[in-house]
């Protein structure tokens, strides 16, 4: 989902002149105010919707996920609060990497109860955070005394889990792995819920989850991801208007042609709460972004899984928000509808001191592991990943990473004064002239592309010994208005890399060449720094695009690899030796697929 103003490219276009380009305007941020989308066709909606929970874990440096074992878990100890109990424990979420946290559990079970995952957000104490307007340990008590196993863990760099700050990742060799507090958060709730799923207390097919402000994010996208949780309660986040703008709410590519509201409706159909307040960015709910996630849930059916409550109030989980929580998970997970009354929060319950919750110490001394050692953990799973990937997944891993994909069409503005190709899924220009015209004995069908784009004289003469019956076709990538600029987190969550439009470019040229060549050759004729932006583009687009590199590769072009090599999840793509892998997959047994002219 784009700003309204992202689609203003339509007035040049009608007007009957070259279309502007949108790239050149639009700048999307954290603070964007978005137009929801609105989806009225199902099989369209969970096309959109495999390709949104790719697009989170390829940000995160995750996918495809790999099966896990059980997780390792360290216990310090537990204390009796009468009609609960809570311990304090330690998961292992990768070898020497300890992730703080307590499990409270009803003090008499009778049989596999419900379970609820609790994300803490950004207030100062994190999952010991008690205080009037937010209360981490109330919730989990509340719920543990309702009949709910609990479980409350730390973000990286708060309470107990100081191992890694909360602010790291941006190390050239962490964002070439994706070695980012995004990306640990998701993965140590993954964690924590294989964690909880594997209790023999917990009835597996029962668990929710709940956070609030940044524990409301990490709330939507492990639903969204994980249908594992049955019943969501985000608190704060969903919002239209503001997407969250810690290190660890962002992630390179995260939310590219995308925003909060549209990945909470990943969710669908499992049951929703939203928890809004008046006096935060969420206080539009009940108007804007719960009718949006019901035309979502209209596709299955089920309208009435998808609430809302309003708090009035600031930015919060105060004791309304987490009444309206329990009643929630009372509902969706106990599944005892005709309670005569919603539960409340109990004062006679009693609630654990921040001593009594924190490790500590005792932690401390098992959580030995450097950041080094972290990242190399890391690294080591991304390996094991990548070995065990089929071609077509190194392919679609490759073209997420980027945020590139084949257009499903192209069209032609009739209007235009000349030959304009134009994305019909992004509104995307790219200006090209044929050469010489596709006829219908053509056998080859050339694309040329150069970083003088139409300008390129060179590019206009056909050689002598050209094939007579060869159609080619030059074109005109995207040229930035501005350089590229230097890495920020913010911007790259939002849009994609200059190289990365480049790409699309030249995807959306092969897209419109193959409507004329249908099972015939394609072929890309790169050069100078040209030849860096088509190996992604021929690793990107399906098999049967070659790619030839006209005068093999030239010395400019090292500065282009550069800029590929220094994209954030580069190397948990696989690399420059995956690339070439996938570059050459489309050539016929006979030729190389990456052709060195003379």
């Amino acid at each position: 989902m784009l700003p309204a103003s992202a689609f203003l490219w339509l007035a040049p276009v009608f007007a009957g002149s070259l279309p502007s380009d949108p790239r050149d305007f639009v700048s999307v941020d954290s603070k964007t105010r978005f137009t929801p989308r609105h989806y009225t066709d199902l099989k369209g909606w969970e096309a959109r919707r495999a390709a949104l929970r790719r697009q989170i874990l390829v940000s995160a440096g995750l996918w495809p996920l790999q099966p896990r074992g059980r997780v390792k878990t360290h216990r310090f100890g537990s204390v009796a609060k009468g009609p609960y109990v809570v311990e304090k424990l330690a998961l292992e979420t990768l070898p020497g990497f300890l992730v703080g946290a307590n499990l409270y559990k009803p003090a008499k079970l009778t049989r596999p109860a419900p379970a609820v995952l609790v994300a803490h957000g950004h207030w100062k104490h994190g999952r010991t955070h008690h205080a009037e307007d937010y209360s981490v340990p109330a919730l989990c008590a509340n719920l543990a005394a309702q009949g709910f196993v609990v479980l409350a863990w730390d973000m990286v760099g708060y309470e107990d889990t100081r191992q890694l700050p909360h602010h790291f990742g941006d190390a050239p060799e962490e964002l070439a792995w994706l070695f980012t507090p995004f990306s640990l958060q998701l993965w140590n709730a993954i964690r924590a819920l294989d964690f909880v799923q594997s209790l023999p207390e917990v009835n597996r097919f029962q668990i929710g989850m709940t956070g609030t402000s940044g524990g409301g994010t990490q709330t939507y996208l492990l639903a969204a991801i994980d249908e594992r949780i049955r019943a969501a309660a985000p608190g704060g986040m969903v919002s239209a208007t503001f997407q969250g703008d810690d290190v660890c709410e962002m992630a390179p590519g995260l939310r590219v042609g995308t925003n909060n509201l549209e990945l909470t409706s990943l969710i669908a159909p499992r049951h929703l709460l939203l928890v809004a307040a008046t006096g935060d960015w969420t206080r539009d709910t009940l108007k804007v972004e719960l009718p949006a996630i019901r035309s979502v849930y209209a596709l299955y059916r089920q309208e009435r899984r998808a609430t809302a409550v309003m708090i009035d109030a600031g930015h919060n989980c105060n004791r309304d928000s987490r009444e309206a929580v329990y009643a929630f998970f009372r509902r969706a997970l106990a599944r005892r509808y005709l309670c005569a009354a919603a539960p409340r929060e109990s004062d006679a319950v009693p609630l654990p001191s921040r001593e009594e919750l924190l490790i500590g110490e005792a932690m401390r001394a098992q959580a030995t592991a450097s950041r080094a050692e972290i990242l190399a953990a890391w690294k080591a799973m991304a390996i094991e990943r990548t070995a065990s990937m089929s071609l077509e997944q190194l392919r679609e891993r490759m073209a997420a990473v980027f945020g590139v994909s084949m257009p499903a069409q192209v069209t032609v503005p009739e209007s235009t004064p000349e030959l304009v190709l134009l994305r019909t899924d992004t509104g995307t220009p790219v200006r090209a002239r044929w050469v010489r015209p596709p006829t219908t004995h053509a056998s080859v069908f050339e694309i040329v592309v150069s970083p003088e784009g139409l300008a390129c004289e060179e590019c206009r003469r056909l050689p002598p010994d050209a094939l007579p019956l060869r159609a080619r076709l030059l074109v005109e990538v995207y040229r930035a208005a501005a350089p590229p600029q230097p890495f920020r987190l913010e911007r790259a969550t939002f849009h994609r890399t200059v190289f990365a439009e480049r790409v699309q470019d030249i995807l959306a040229s092969i897209r419109y060449v193959s409507g004329f060549a249908a099972e015939k050759p394609v072929k890309l004729s790169c050069r100078g720094l040209a030849q860096a932006w088509c190996l992604l583009a021929a690793a990107a687009a399906p098999p049967g695009v070659s790619l030839e590199l006209d005068g093999g590769f030239e010395a400019g072009v090292t500065a282009g690899l550069a800029e590929y090599l220094n994209h954030p999840g580069i190397a948990y793509a696989g690399g420059l030796p995956v690339l070439f892998r996938l570059s050459s997959r489309g050539a016929a047994a006979t030729e190389p697929a990456v052709t060195m002219g003379k």
